[in-house]
């Protein structure tokens, strides 16, 4: 996801190959919602997450994840003129995610939450 908002491409095949579902569709539509009004994000968020749940623990199948990342660098900017969006500093916020194995073996993250700034 960081890696498209840097042009806010909504259709980039990188956000399938790592999301799915309700996940995939909550991406897509901010990234679309972003490149509608003109808008890219620059930087990096800071992450450090977590598995706080496996299920079931002897084959895992879901896995929960928890983190409290940080936007301070991860800003939204107008692409015309190069300038912040607005005035809104980034800063920590928690996430949480699940993430499910596919039948190839891979994890995708199948749902995610993000709370306000200041909420971890």
């Amino acid at each position: 996801m960081a890696k498209t908002a840097e042009t806010s491409n909504w259709q980039s095949p990188l956000l399938a190959q790592h999301a799915m579902g309700d996940a995939l569709g909550a991406i897509t539509r901010g990234m679309y919602a972003d490149h509608l009004n003109g808008l890219i994000t620059k930087g990096e968020p800071k992450n450090s997450p977590s598995v706080t749940q496996i299920a079931p623990s002897a084959d895992p199948a879901v896995v929960m994840i928890s983190d409290c990342g940080d936007s301070s660098h991860w800003l939204k900017y107008r692409k015309r003129t190069g300038q912040l969006a607005d005035d809104t500093p980034g800063g920590r916020q928690q996430i949480t995610a699940q993430v499910k194995k596919q039948d190839d073996g891979t994890w995708k993250v199948t749902r995610f939450a993000v709370e306000g700034i200041g909420s971890c």
